[in-house]
């Protein structure tokens, strides 16, 4: 691999600039940017063995993956990455569709020299695991997706749905506004983002992670618009989706929900465009499956990823 298509990268945001990493997590991971088509991404990699490919989701970047990551690392060649958008990837104008951003992750890889590998994908990461599978499925190995709805799989939801609904989801409508989203989130992020964490999260993230989270977006002056154009694309995200959706995924898939987040819901939703499913939901677990509880997770996802029996139940609280 030559030094144009990949290069180390340090400060605010990698490995060398985030707060409270695991101990040693500096000794196996590093950051580097990656030259994938038009755009560089940056990419947390360490370990050895099969290759693992990590997608986090909004408002979040690579670091939801950091208290899993050194255990994977243990078994599989680890590339957590911030799409398009995200962390201290690049931000285009546009192609935040989950099609787009799915080969774009193929493309990554293939440029990493892994052609078949195995994916976890969290909240955004979830929709664009099922996208990068079933338009990529030679590619994926596994696939394990981690608490978040799908637009174009889940039924369209009512306006005037209850309030506990509308307290989890009502993101969805205001981040697929033009502008005037931008204009009322930008300079009060921790107010916004704040919210999200506070609600969708039983047990709480760290101010050092929240403050952190923020921070990311709030000191790229392209980052506020590029995390609402993941939601902005939307209606293409529906529209492909209504087309994969005809041709069930084949690969085996597990489905890790929060009790307290999509909980049984999830398994509903994979149920339908997945052959081989396994499914399990985490009691005293909000949305943020990896950071809440990230052995609980590994009890499930380790045996899922290495192909051994497990018992696919919820570990004890």
């Amino acid at each position: 691999m030559t030094a144009t298509t990949h290069r180390p990268l340090a400060g605010f945001g990698t490995v060398s600039g985030v707060p409270w990493l695991p101990e040693g997590f500096t000794d196996v991971f590093e950051s580097s940017l990656v030259h994938v088509g038009e755009v560089e991404l940056h990419t947390v990699q360490g370990g050895a063995g099969q290759p693992l490919l990590l997608v986090g989701g909004w408002p979040q970047n690579w670091y939801v993956w950091r208290f899993v990551m050194p255990r994977l690392a243990e078994h599989f060649r680890v590339v957590a990455v911030d799409p398009r958008g995200v962390g201290r990837s690049d931000k285009p104008h546009g192609g935040y569709d989950t099609g787009t951003v799915a080969a774009e992750l193929v493309t990554l890889m293939r440029v990493l020299g892994h052609d078949r590998f195995a994916m976890a994908g969290h909240d955004v990461g979830m929709w664009i695991g099922y996208a990068l599978a079933a338009d990529h499925g030679d590619a994926v190995e596994r696939l394990a997706l981690l608490d978040a709805t799908i637009p174009g799989l889940a039924p369209a939801l009512p306006v005037f749905g209850p309030e506990a609904q509308n307290d989890m989801l009502w993101h969805f409508a205001f981040n697929r506004k033009r502008s005037v989203n931008e204009q009322l989130v930008r300079g009060r992020e921790h107010i916004y983002y704040g919210d999200q964490f506070r609600h969708k999260a039983v047990r709480p993230l760290p101010d050092s992670a929240v403050d952190f989270y923020v921070e990311t977006i709030a000191r790229d002056p392209e980052a506020l618009r590029a995390s609402f154009d993941h939601y902005r694309a939307t209606d293409d995200n529906i529209a492909q989706n209504e087309r994969r959706k005809q041709h069930p995924l084949t690969m085996p898939v597990l489905g890790v929900a929060g009790a307290r987040g999509q909980g049984d819901r999830l398994e509903a939703l994979l149920a339908r465009v997945t052959e081989r499913l396994d499914s399990v939901v985490l009691p005293d677990c909000g949305h943020y499956v990896p950071e809440e509880r990230p052995d609980a997770l590994l009890e499930h996802l380790l045996p899922f990823l290495l192909r051994t029996p497990g018992l696919l139940r919820a570990p004890e609280a």
